[in-house]
């Protein structure tokens, strides 16, 4: 039996959970920034690493305790060494070197994407994965399509040349003055409207497995929004927190389930097509958006395959998914320095852990 730490901090959740095997969650607690951050529509990177530094010992205490273990017991602590943030990475490797030191305990730094993907293993009960697999991860800044030939060997097929999904999401979301995070009040919204009362368009529709969802956040804004300019010139007052305006016309729920039918339509697309094409046995979704019913609805319906994806509550970032690779990565014999540095930039390959 192996039992391990994880810690993640890469953005704005201080999360820790002990995962034994890999697979059985002892605990698993986030304290969530939500409230902090809704005032700026985002995620403040500064503010973000100060209640990190406020949160982490209180939580890692916290799942120790509910897990019924100590350090001594623990195999291993694994921590999110990137991609993300590096005020807020570096408040749980820190924490985390502090802990391996003190205890003696080997320190593994675990890939925040990765971590995604590996969540899908604590899903229960947990059916045998029979690879290969294509793997769609949209997680915050993130949307990154993956083949998965085995654990740890990963071909990239495409991702986002600008916006990610999640990304997208928050901007709309502000556009339409509906609460922070977007996606979440994005769906609630949607549930209400038409989603073919606005036709978005579905960029790089048939070009490759790459993404591109800035050009859809544009055009939403020219939907509904009174830009600055224009209301200069109507006489208004334009403030610094408020440079356009939502048109008086616009129907929140028809914009937000046209919205979301467009991002939904290019994520499934591109990912059935690539399973088809690389011969995968299953498709797999991971990251915040995977969340999203009608996202998980349409790929169900529009692929032939198995589709994976967490519980709602591993959707998000979390510290049992980076328990739940670490576990894996542990068994290959990966050990980190107590050394070594953030990687805020740090893509998933066949070469992540060489670094």
């Amino acid at each position: 039996m192996v039992t391990i730490l994880g810690i993640e901090s890469s953005c704005d959740e201080t999360a820790a959970a002990v995962v034994v095997d890999g697979r059985t969650l002892a605990s698993n607690v986030v304290a969530s920034q939500i409230a902090i951050h809704a005032e700026y529509g985002g995620v403040f990177p500064e503010l973000a690493s100060r209640a990190h530094v406020e949160a982490i010992s209180l939580v890692v205490e916290e799942a120790l305790h509910d897990a019924n273990t100590t350090p001594d017991q623990l195999d291993a602590i694994a921590v999110t060494r990137g991609p993300g943030l590096v005020g807020s990475l570096l408040v749980g490797i820190n924490f985390a070197k502090g802990m391996a030191l003190m205890s003696g305990k080997p320190l593994l730094g675990i890939n925040h994407l990765e971590g995604h993907i590996y969540s899908l293993w604590l899903t229960q009960p947990f059916r045998p994965v029979e690879f290969p697999v294509v793997v769609l991860i949209v997680a915050g800044g993130h949307t990154e399509l993956l083949l998965m030939r085995d654990h740890g060997v990963y071909e990239r097929l495409g991702g986002t040349l600008d916006d990610a999904a999640g990304e997208a999401f928050d901007k709309v979301g502000r556009m339409l003055r509906l609460p922070f995070p977007g996606g979440p009040h994005i769906e609630q919204s949607a549930a209400t409207g038409n989603p073919k009362a606005y036709d978005f368009p579905r960029a790089r529709r048939d070009s490759g497995f790459d993404f591109s969802f800035s050009g859809l956040k544009t055009a939403v804004m020219r939907e509904v929004t009174i830009p600055a300019s224009t209301q200069a010139r109507m006489g208004r007052q334009v403030t610094t927190e408020k440079k356009s305006q939502l048109r008086s016309d616009v129907r929140v729920p028809d914009v937000a389930a046209s919205f979301q039918s467009a991002v939904t339509d290019i994520l499934v697309e591109k990912t059935v097509r690539a399973a088809k094409e690389h011969g995968a046995t299953e498709i797999f979704m991971a990251g915040g958006v995977s969340a999203n019913g009608m996202l998980r609805q349409k790929m169900r319906k529009e692929s032939d395959l198995p589709v994976r994806y967490p519980p709602l509550n591993l959707c998000t970032d979390n510290a049992a998914m980076i328990g739940a690779a670490a576990y894996w990565r542990f068994q290959t014999g990966l050990r980190s320095s107590l050394e070594f540095d953030v990687l805020p930039m740090w893509p998933l390959n066949n070469d992540t852990y060489s670094r």
